[in-house]
């Protein structure tokens, strides 16, 4: 039952979009950082909208008190966001799986965004997720998969239908309230998200999750809070749930989630979706750096707290989450973890980083050009101190963040804080940097680079084999008129500098920079 608490685009998705709107010939140009076009995310906003939104609260043997209020809620205010809602509730197996397949068929016709909503009793068995109508009588594991609607069974269902985008959000039970011989895994189990999809669980998958006090579970109180506000982005909205839950819980309840969305997506959208000129995006970046510079600096929770709620995707958000985790954790917080998920076949799992660093610790990179294949000077580098948010090498020379992002290099060219490297990577994960850089000889620039985990993959370096998240990136150096593009290997559970990387730089079609790093060998000070 729940639990209370103290205070990479498909071909069919492609067709859809392209059917709608013919993309400019402007979308041919190279683009600066942080310059989108509107056209594809305008069409988006305005395909038909369905929604099933279940709520299961009648069961005879665990009754749950919000479901069906949760349900109900979530279904009336999407029903004001323009969706065309499907209600069920305390609803059996088979009016479940028939209201599945109708809404899958309705997919399938309207070619629009699809949600689906679920509150309820949540189940996992060997990975598998089930949602459990109220008419389960689960005694036994062999029951499960006879009685209860396997997700993976609605996601594939859902993905047929062939439309753009899907949004799957599961304020599921997360913990084996019938008892009996029945054996089921804590909290649901972690899956990486179809394509075009974006799927969100209460709570961090292997945990619980709080039915609340109020008239509705604490996950789907927030959400319908933050849904409500108007021209926001449906991973800012997920980032803002997400904050707020944990700070409710006390870190007990983390929502997750899991994304392969490619454009943006909002409830209520803003009455133009267009391109910002850069004047617009410097103004903007300004007035976030003025908000992060107070939280890179504040002792006080409820200033980063007030950044990430302002920008939950901005510039600086993954260092103010970094800022935000260690300052919780000294003051008591014991935040949830993820389940290792190795042995899971439906998630590429989620890498946390180390950011336990020692004196001594010593980390040895060779680079090699790209083009010619000839290696370059070593770098050797060997932890010489360790301050609260900073690492320094060499007794002086590089430094890096506790993330690993770099700077200052041995020459002395200087960086703002950036965030390349981050806590947390998953498949699917966006971000974005923007900072300066200051070289030795006076010279000043911006860059700016989006970045996304694309794979999780082996790979092979003079150090040995690494389990790595592959991070490729595309940005661009505003003052000289320079294209980036980036790779990174990253394993953060075994080194907490990058494994490899890969950097190009191109300037009116020609290639300036062509570089790859790698790890020599990595020694753990003892």
């Amino acid at each position: 039952m729940r639990k209370s608490f103290p205070a990479l685009r498909s071909p069919e998705r492609r067709k859809a979009l392209q059917r709608l709107s013919a993309l400019s010939a402007a979308s041919l140009l190279p683009l600066r950082a942080g310059e989108v076009f509107g056209s594809t995310a305008s069409t988006l906003n305005a395909l038909p909208r369905t929604a099933l939104v279940i709520g299961n609260s009648r069961y005879r043997d665990a009754p749950l008190k919000n479901p069906a209020n949760d349900a109900a809620a979530i279904g009336d205010n999407l029903k004001k966001m323009g969706f065309s809602v499907i209600p069920l509730l305390d609803s059996g197996k088979t009016a479940m799986e028939n209201a599945i397949r109708s809404y899958g068929e309705q997919l399938a016709k309207s070619k629009g965004v699809g949600l689906f909503y679920f509150a309820g009793h949540g189940l996992q068995v060997n990975w598998r997720n089930f949602l459990v109508p109220v008419d389960a009588n689960l005694d036994r594991t062999d029951d499960i998969p006879r009685q209860t609607v396997d997700l993976a069974a609605l996601l594939g269902g859902i993905g047929k239908a062939g439309n753009p985008m899907n949004i799957v959000i599961l304020d599921a039970c997360r913990d084996n309230p019938f008892g009996g011989d029945l054996k089921s895994g804590k909290g649901l189990s972690q899956m990486d998200a179809p394509i075009g999809t974006l799927l969100a669980y209460a709570t961090a998958p292997g945990n619980v999750a709080s039915d609340g006090s109020g008239a509705n579970g604490l996950y789907t109180e927030n959400l319908l809070r933050e849904v409500r506000t108007p021209e926001a982005r449906i991973e800012d909205v997920f980032k803002r749930v997400r904050l707020a839950v944990r700070r409710a819980s006390q870190g007990q309840q983390i929502p997750w989630e899991s994304t392969s969305l490619e454009d943006d997506f909002y409830f209520l959208p803003p009455a133009e979706i267009r391109k910002l000129s850069q004047g617009e995006l410097d103004r903007q970046f300004a007035e976030e750096t003025a908000h992060w510079e107070k939280a890179q600096q504040a002792t006080q929770v409820a200033v980063v707290e007030d950044y990430l709620r302002r920008y939950p995707s901005g510039r600086f958000s993954e260092l103010a989450q970094v800022r935000l985790d260690r300052m919780l954790a000294k003051r008591g917080e014991k935040k949830v973890s993820l389940v290792n998920t190795a042995a899971n076949p439906f998630t590429k799992g989620t890498g946390v980083i180390d950011l336990d660093y020692r004196v001594g610790d010593r980390y040895v990179f060779r680079s090699i050009d790209l083009l010619t294949k000839v290696e370059g000077r070593k770098l050797i580098q060997t932890v010489t101190e360790v301050a609260e948010d900073k690492v320094i090498y060499n007794n002086g020379g590089p430094i890096t963040d506790l993330l690993g992002n770099i700077l200052k290099t041995p020459d002395g060219t200087t960086y703002s804080p950036r965030q390349f490297f981050i806590a947390e990577y998953s498949l699917g994960k966006k971000w974005t940097t923007r900072y300066a850089v200051a070289f030795p000889n006076g010279l000043k620039d911006t860059i700016e680079v989006d970045l996304k985990v694309v794979a999780r993959e082996t790979i092979t370096v003079p150090a040995g084999s690494f389990d790595c998240y592959r991070i490729e990136g595309n940005g661009w150096i505003f003052g000289i008129g320079v294209t980036i593009e980036n790779k990174f290997w990253v394993a953060p559970d075994k080194v907490n500098r990058p494994i490899a990387s890969e950097a190009w730089r191109r300037q009116r079609g020609r290639i300036n920079r062509s570089e790859r790093q790698e790890l020599e060998s990595y020694t753990r000070a003892g």
